[in-house]
């Protein structure tokens, strides 16, 4: 290969040359430091097993990853020619290479977004690529990866490794029976931990909901026939997935709205939903009050619960009909967090025992809400900036929208909640990098002194994440 292609060891620095070189020595103490992943969507399947690979490059890069692929469909890439399988298993492209030459010949869209990056990391510090990806070497570079992933030190289990990673949290839907973590428990392997995620079947208008209600019931153990068994299902729930190592819970919901029912009022709710009458009104209410009943929950089993709101998902309806959710099509919205939350911190906020972590896709409430609130409520944390905003500038946003008005000991530090298993050291790495210059900058500026900077920068890439989420000490 020729025309060597490199990162730059200064990316993320800033041009003053006294900050760069505070921010190298800061970066320098933390780069590393073992990753702590706490929230993610990895598939366990794939570290499970130890024979398991990840098969092409195409499958690693390109054909699970709606980072990707929504950049290329919105200049009109079709998903089918990039082998994304459809929900009714009508055919896609499944030739690898032409899938690979397709992205190749786009990947200059790719350019000044994290994406870009996080790709341009991954092959370049992974793989070992040294020659830049465009249409003309795509089919060279395509062979370099095809072998490098036929090695066995290019597996998941030497890579878990190879990235230093510490703890795994993975994502999981509160009725699955966990058993690759149980697999993987059995082996010994105790640093790949479950995340409790009950939005199916809190949500009311889930599609399926009944059929999630039933797999609720043979998998608790408890006939989930009324308000009362839905709420003992999942207590058992929960109980298991702590058993297999979970420390957290996750809820997605559109709107920040929390409402306490009464036990009449929810029962109500709920026979409608099993009668299939319950309305859309009814289905909002009864999500906002099992967040409630979720921080209740934490309270009393300690599981950290974490918050994501903000997101319009499957916006494209006709994306969502063929090829179903996650799709690259969830579209940012407003969040009224100061009222929203109002019912669930009236009941928990004030509680120790409670740790909420929350995520938000409306940066204007950073500084407005988030942080007020995170600054003053005992139970509530704030994560970093998520999907859209975990980029260089939106780090860079929510350090200066947060910190002064929360402290940054009132945040949750870093995850990277990837599916692509390859992009995890490079999201790490971003992080770290701004968090180095940002800090960096205090310094200059007179307000820390360079020891707290080193402390800081030690919180931020990895002290802040092991307490938020009360990982155990390894």
């Amino acid at each position: 290969m020729t025309n060597r292609w490199e990162l730059s060891p200064d990316r993320c620095f800033d041009p003053n040359p006294t900050q760069r070189d505070l921010a190298r020595e800061l970066y320098a103490s933390v780069k590393d430091l073992p990753l702590v992943c706490p929230h993610g969507h990895v598939n366990p399947a794939l570290l499970a097993d130890d024979n398991a690979r990840f098969g092409s490059p195409a499958e690693l890069f390109i054909i699970p990853d709606h980072y990707v692929f929504r950049m290329l469909y919105s200049q009109g890439v079709a998903l089918e020619q990039l082998g994304v399988p459809t929900k009714d298993g009508t055919p896609v492209e499944s030739d690898h290479r032409l899938i690979w030459q397709r992205f190749a010949d786009h990947f200059f869209l790719f350019r000044g977004t994290p994406t870009g990056l996080w790709l341009s990391d991954a092959l370049i510090n992974l793989f070992g690529v040294d020659e830049p990806l465009n249409g003309i070497s795509a089919q060279l570079i395509y062979d370099h990866l095809e072998a490098q992933l036929a090695k066995s030190e290019f597996a998941p289990r030497p890579l878990l490794k190879q990235f230093n990673i510490e703890v795994l949290c993975t994502t999981d839907p509160a009725t699955d029976r966990l058993e690759q973590h149980q697999r993987l428990r059995a082996q010994g392997i105790n640093m790949i931990c479950p995340t409790f995620r009950p939005d199916a079947i809190v949500n009311l208008n889930t599609p399926s909901w009944h059929s999630h209600i039933e797999t609720l019931s043979t998998v608790s153990g408890t006939e989930v026939n009324s308000y009362r068994t839905f709420i003992q299902a999942l207590e058992a729930r929960r109980s298991f997935f702590k058993q297999m190592g979970a420390t957290a819970t996750d809820h997605a919901t559109l709107a920040a709205h929390t409402e306490a029912l009464t036990e009449r009022e929810a029962e109500a709710i709920f026979e409608r939903a099993m009668q299939e009458r319950a309305t859309e009104q009814d289905a909002a209410r009864f999500t906002a009050h099992m967040l409630i009943e979720m921080a209740r929950m934490s309270v009393e089993d300690g599981l950290v619960m974490q918050v994501h709101a903000g997101s319009f998902r499957n916006h494209n309806t006709a994306i969502f009909n063929r090829f179903g959710p996650d799709m690259g099509a969830d579209i940012p919205t407003t969040s009224d967090w100061t009222h929203g939350l109002r019912a669930l911190l009236t009941a928990y906020g004030n509680d120790r025992r409670l740790q909420l972590i929350l995520f938000t896709l409306d940066e204007s409430t950073f500084s407005r809400e988030l942080a007020p609130l995170a600054g003053h409520y005992p139970a509530v944390l704030l994560g970093p900036p998520w999907w859209f905003f975990d980029s260089i500038n939106g780090m860079r946003r929510y350090l200066d929208l947060v910190i002064e008005t929360a402290g940054l000991y009132n945040t949750a530090g870093f995850n990277d909640d990837t599916r692509a298993f390859a992009s995890i050291p490079a999201r790490h790495d971003v992080w770290r990098r701004v968090t180095c210059n940002w800090t960096a900058g205090l310094v200059m500026q007179g307000i820390v002194t360079k020891f707290d900077a080193f402390e800081m920068a030690q919180d931020f890439a990895y002290r802040l994440a092991k307490r938020a989420y009360r990982l155990p000490e390894q």
